[in-house]
């Protein structure tokens, strides 16, 4: 999930389509949450690991 909003943040931001370069920061910070939360133990989504 990180990595598909770093593509559509750049693709975002070299196409100019701000659309794209805020769902790719919201797939960013999501997907940073999501490994936090894994990382710290808690239970994401019935997974203990967010891989």
């Amino acid at each position: 999930m990180i990595i598909l909003g770093i593509i559509l943040a750049i693709a975002g931001l070299v196409l100019s389509v701000p659309a794209l370069l805020y769902i790719g920061i919201a797939l960013i910070i999501i997907g940073v949450v999501l490994e936090v939360m894994g990382m710290a133990g808690h239970a994401v989504a019935g997974r203990r690991h967010y891989y």
